[in-house]
C-alpha cells in the first residue's frame, strides 16, 4: 500500500487560512485519484476533495469555493489550500489514494496520522 504523511495543520481564527501538504511514498503520477479527507470528533471520516492524474477535481459541498486541491507529481505531494475557515472545519485531515473519482469510491492506501486543524476564536 501507498503510505502518506500529512502536515501543515494548526490553530487559526475563523476566516483564516491554512495550507496542508501530503507526501506519498511513491510517485503520485502512478496514482489515478488522490483525495483529502477529514474526521471531526464524534463524526465519520468524510471526503472533501478529489483530484485525478489528469487534473480533474471535485469538492464536497461543505468546502466548495473555500478549499483548493492540487498535486505536484514530480514531488509526490498533494496540497489542500483552505481559506475562509470556519469552526466546523475543525478536524484531523488526511490524504489517501482512491479507487475512483466518484465520492463513493473507497481509499486504497494506508491511513497516516493526519494533521490537526483547529478553527476557533
Amino acid at each position: 500500500q501507498v503510505q502518506f504523511v500529512e502536515s501543515g495543520g494548526g490553530s487559526v481564527q475563523p476566516g483564516g487560512s491554512l495550507r496542508l501538504s501530503c507526501v506519498a511514498s511513491e510517485t503520485i503520477s502512478s496514482i489515478y485519484v488522490m483525495g483529502w479527507y477529514r474526521q471531526a470528533p464524534g463524526k465519520q471520516r468524510e471526503l472533501l476533495a478529489s483530484i485525478t492524474s489528469f487534473g480533474n477535481i471535485n469538492y464536497a459541498d461543505s468546502v466548495k469555493g473555500r478549499f483548493t486541491i492540487s498535486r505536484d507529481g514530480a514531488k509526490n505531494i498533494i496540497y489542500l489550500q483552505m481559506n475562509s475557515l470556519k469552526p466546523e472545519d475543525t478536524a484531523v485531515y488526511y490524504c489517501n489514494s482512491r479507487a475512483g473519482f466518484r465520492f463513493g469510491s473507497p481509499p486504497t492506501g494506508s491511513w497516516g496520522q493526519g494533521t490537526q486543524v483547529t478553527v476557533s476564536s
